[in-house]
């Protein structure tokens, strides 16, 4: 991700970001959108769920409600949805899903050093939880269902996943499901039918996401029932309700691998002239 085309250092709020080919970090990328928040005053409401929206276009009314149950409203003009795609994880659905030591979500590596860890998955997001729980001191077994690594895995990470695998410093088995999950070991079964138990600490479940889309049909926006994809304007965002517009990920639907952060960050840009346009302004 490159946040920006030109050589010179530029700065935001004090933060200096540089741009360059080399991919900064989550927690580079989180300073720099806090600051880019502090610095434009941005109103966020965190932890706050929308629950409805009334109204049509040129006056809605937002809904919410506080992790204490606190009941708001809003006004707006008009409204973005930009949901993204990681409210809700593909459960695998089998016996001890439910233990503590399984995550659906990767954090960091530091509390697994020298545990024994299987990834299950072989996308992107397995990838880089396997790379950095190995770099961190893990013994780490990726797990996946197919034959070889996805292709969507990015450009600059398949290489390294591969070479960990081919070198033995990753344990990766294909063509393999787990069947449970017990609190010392896993159960697997091979695509011969071979069932066997692996020696484990911990599971990262990182089999993909879905998006929560029961807010955008609440609103009325049309689904494409073959995808899911909502409806809308590929020229301006807008979707099939009039004013409410979608940003990122979400235009995607359950394409979840179409749009990513290097191409759904121009959405914004699109939209917020549409609405200047628009409103006059």
């Amino acid at each position: 991700m490159t946040f920006f085309t030109t050589p010179e250092l530029l700065e935001i709020g004090g933060l200096p970001f540089v741009s360059s080919y080399d991919k900064p970090t989550r927690l580079e990328s989180l300073k720099y959108y806090r600051r880019a928040a502090d610095t434009y005053r941005l109103k966020l409401r965190l932890y706050e769920t929308v629950l409805g929206v009334k109204g049509a276009d040129g006056d809605f009314v937002i809904e919410t409600r506080t992790g204490a149950g606190e009941d708001y409203q809003y006004r707006a003009r008009k409204i973005v949805l930009a949901t993204g795609y990681y409210d809700i994880p593909n459960l695998l659905n089998i016996p001890g899903e439910g233990l503590p030591k399984v995550a659906h979500y990767y954090t960091e590596a530091h509390p697994y050093y020298g545990m024994d860890v299987a990834v299950i998955g072989g996308k992107n997001s397995a990838a880089i939880a396997s790379l950095d729980l190995y770099r961190h001191g893990a013994r780490v077994t990726l797990i996946h269902r197919g034959a070889e690594l996805s292709n969507s895995i990015k450009y600059w990470i398949k290489p390294d996943i591969e070479n960990r695998i081919k070198n033995g410093e990753i344990s990766a088995l294909f063509e393999t499901t787990v069947l449970a999950i017990a609190q010392q070991h896993i159960v697997l079964k091979n695509g011969a039918g071979e069932t066997k138990s692996l020696k484990n600490d911990f599971v990262f479940a990182m089999t993909g996401y879905r998006p929560d889309l029961e807010l955008f049909q609440r609103l009325g926006i049309y689904l494409n029932p073959v995808d899911q994809k909502p409806f809308h304007n590929r020229e301006t965002y807008e979707s099939s309700v009039p004013g409410v517009y979608l940003a990122g990920v979400v235009v995607a639907g359950m394409m979840t691998n179409e749009v990513f952060i290097e191409n759904g960050r121009f959405h914004g840009e699109v939209i917020i002239k549409d609405i200047c346009r628009s409103l006059g302004m």
